[in-house]
């Protein structure tokens, strides 16, 4: 086969992979090792290269930053079985129930709550479809309505700090995972508040849709109404404040703001009586075979991209992708159409660990903030829990559902809050500081929980690279993460 030829047929190779059905992580890797073993048989690659192998798979391994995904998904499994988002829920819809799409507005404020404290979309939209999906059918609620608000809502954990996919996408772009929770911050909160628009939206044009509750569901008012907000507000804000404020203010990594997160979600399950060992069991069960699933797609697609940009697959992507009509913003344009329409057949991680890897070295090439870049992704990327008819949201709220709420009403009323998401992605496009404006830290400045695992693999002693292709001289510089960073060190 021609070298030349080589990574055009390796993408296409993982897409027909993907297509066949078989699990992302072991498509990343077979073909990445069938590929090697084609380029080693035709003499386009020497074996040598395969070394490089064990060195980035222990590399993942010590990386601390990803100490951060066990630390959060725990600490959401936790409080998704303490009682607090139902406490939220409860107190929120008395608070706004006497108003047109109160309890809407109450779903999306704990929504965002949520997403600010477990950073897991799956408990969130399953603890608000099993909570709030009955009383706002009950109340008269529109089906459409009703499920799209629950889906939308639960997906803010994906954007709005401390979510999993900002860790991630940090970590493969070799970002500050502290940066990325602080240029997500503001375009969170305008996506939550941009879904209460629509909310009031449709409570004006048809207040049928979302009517206020009926007097008899409304049993707080006053100094008993004040008094219950008050002691229903205050642990989930002090957890926020432990995770995200530690980490804003420079006081705690990510990961060990992930740490505190967990040991405060133990303390308010306790507190609330709620933790018990079968709890503690499940939960640390559904974080290994999270955190499992997360690191063997980052093994499998270790194999594919050094096996990809071996065959100067990367170069082949930068060539595609720098000759877009219209520079930096055709680039921008494209990739969020290829990303979007991915995300009808792809999860975040599976795009994370695929598409990212890929484009970010062009985005570097074209001189675009990788914070802002990042960012930019997450939001459509987002998209990937609401698009009918794959989006994992929707399955969420399907499988708490009542039967009367049909699937095809579920698929149309998420469509507006997708509108509302790629509206908000023209936004980002349009107004860089929305994002860049909240980074305090200086561009291309080390911290986070993996500065000292990065410094030391900078100052430790390292051999000759990898040898690429016969004939091709080394491997690319990009092969090294460290020689990389370095050299972006010595830049500044």
């Amino acid at each position: 086969m021609s070298f030349d030829l080589m990574a055009p047929f390796m993408f296409a190779g993982l897409v027909v992979f993907l297509l066949l059905g078989y699990p992302v992580a072991f498509s990343l890797a077979a073909n990445g090792l069938l590929f090697a073993l084609i380029g080693i048989a035709d003499g386009t690659l020497e074996p040598a290269l395969l070394q490089a192998l064990p060195e980035r798979v222990l590399g993942i391994m010590s990386n601390s930053t990803l100490l951060a995904i066990p630390f959060f998904t725990f600490m959401g499994l936790i409080l998704e079985r303490s009682g607090m988002a139902e406490d939220l829920l409860d107190t929120i819809g008395q608070l706004f129930g006497k108003i047109r799409g109160g309890v809407a507005y109450a779903v999306i404020f704990v929504g965002a709550l949520l997403a600010a404290t477990t950073g897991v979309v799956a408990a969130s939209v399953l603890a608000m479809g099993l909570i709030s999906l009955p009383v706002m059918m009950r109340y008269g609620y529109s089906n459409r309505l009703s499920a799209g608000v629950i889906a939308a809502s639960g997906t803010l954990a994906q954007i709005i700090p401390p979510s999993l996919v900002l860790i991630v996408l940090a970590d493969q772009m070799g970002a500050s995972v502290g940066d990325f929770y602080q240029g997500a911050l503001y375009p969170g909160l305008a996506l939550a508040a941009s879904y209460g628009v629509w909310v009031a939206i449709v409570s004006i044009v048809k207040p049928t849709a979302a009517p206020a509750c009926p007097p008899k569901a409304r049993t707080l008012f006053g100094g008993a109404l004040v008094l219950k907000v008050f002691t229903s507000m205050i642990p989930p804000l002090v957890l926020i404040f432990l995770v995200l404020g530690t980490i804003f203010l420079g006081v705690a990594t990510p990961t060990e703001g992930g740490a505190m997160g967990a040991s405060g979600a133990i303390v308010m399950a306790l507190a609330k009586r709620k933790l018990s060992f079968s709890l503690l069991k499940q939960a640390i069960e559904s974080t290994a075979v999270m955190t499992s699933f997360v690191m063997f797609i980052l093994v499998g697609s270790t194999v594919f991209s050094l096996i990809f940009r071996g065959v100067n697959g990367d170069l082949w992507v930068e060539a595609l992708m720098t000759g877009v009509p219209g520079g930096a913003l055709g680039f921008l344009i494209l990739v969020n159409v290829i990303i979007f329409f991915l995300a009808f057949f792809l999860d975040y991680f599976e795009i994370a660990f695929i598409m990212v890897p890929l484009l970010t070295p062009v985005a570097q090439k074209l001189g675009i903030d990788l914070v802002w870049f990042g960012v930019l992704l997450a939001v459509n990327m987002q998209t990937s829990f609401l698009h009918p008819p794959f989006g994992f949201a929707l399955f969420y709220l399907r499988s708490v559902a009542p039967k009367s709420v049909k699937t095809t009403d579920i698929y149309w009323g998420a469509v507006p809050f997708v509108v509302i998401q790629i509206m908000m992605v023209a936004v980002i496009i349009a107004f860089p500081g929305f994002v860049t404006g909240n980074v305090s830290a200086a561009s291309g400045a080390i911290k986070g929980s993996g500065a000292e695992e990065l410094r030391r693999q900078i100052e430790a002693p390292r051999g000759p690279p990898p040898p690429g292709p016969k004939g091709k001289g080394p491997a690319p510089k990009g092969e090294d993460a460290g020689s990389e960073l370095e050299r972006q060190l010595k830049q500044q």
